[in-house]
């Protein structure tokens, strides 16, 4: 390998390296999903004006979810939202808005 070339893999492999060592963080699986929702009920589930949802268990949010995705209650903002969401999304978003007190 000529000098010049070593030179130029050197930084990628510190890149590499550094990565490699790092763990990747994540978060709770429906925080991000719930980051949809701050602007009407406020961070963590506490807004203004709007239905407050901490201290409803992740099943009575999930429930309330799915009779808005399925037109129950309507065909407002909160039924838009939620048909953009899978089964599996409005479970994972009810279970991290169920845990913010």
């Amino acid at each position: 390998m000529k000098p010049r070339h070593l030179l130029a893999t050197l930084p990628v492999l510190a890149v590499l390296c550094f990565a490699a060592s790092t763990k990747a963080q994540t978060s709770p699986a429906g925080r991000l999903l719930a980051s949809n929702c701050f602007q009407c009920h406020g961070t963590n589930g506490r807004g203004p004006g709007f239905d407050r949802l901490t201290g409803e268990s992740a099943n009575e949010i999930y429930k309330e979810l799915l009779e808005f995705r399925s037109g129950k209650e309507g065909n407002g903002i909160m039924s838009a939202h939620a048909l953009g969401y899978t089964d599996a999304q409005l479970r994972a978003l009810a279970q991290w808005l169920a845990t913010q007190r």
